[in-house]
């Protein structure tokens, strides 16, 4: 399980690592957008040069909150909740933070009180 933090307008956080080619892991702070619906993982152009991981597929095209963008998708690797993983992460070059979608959800468990200050995510037993 791993524990997130809220931040200044309530956006919910976490700490994830990213694992790059030479196997290198960089810590970052990851925000859970629950509108990111058709992803694992999004990161700016800029992040990449140091992560060296492989081009799936150029140019793919996609609806976002700010309209209509471009993006690679690239095999990225990285570990949450002490599971590593390899996913593919969209890339692009105006996005702001660091950004995990909403497909986590269908493997983890999200447990949100604000009131409490309690945010938890934690890979749900398939079992």
């Amino acid at each position: 399980m791993i524990s997130g933090s809220f931040g200044d307008n309530g956006e919910l956080l976490f700490e994830i690592q990213l694992v790059a080619a030479n196997n290198d892991k960089f810590s970052v702070e990851a925000l859970l957008d629950t509108g990111f619906t058709d992803g694992w993982l999004a990161i700016n152009t800029q992040d990449l040069e140091v992560l060296e991981w492989s081009l799936m597929t150029a140019q793919i095209e996609m609806r976002t909150a700010r309209g209509e963008a471009r993006f690679d998708i690239y095999e990225g690797k990285l570990i949450i909740d002490g599971t590593e993983v390899i996913i593919p992460v969209h890339v692009g070059d105006d996005i702001p933070d660091t950004i995990i979608g909403s497909l986590w959800l269908d493997i983890m468990q999200l447990v949100v009180n604000k009131p409490k200050g309690i945010l938890t995510l934690e890979m749900v037993d398939s079992n």
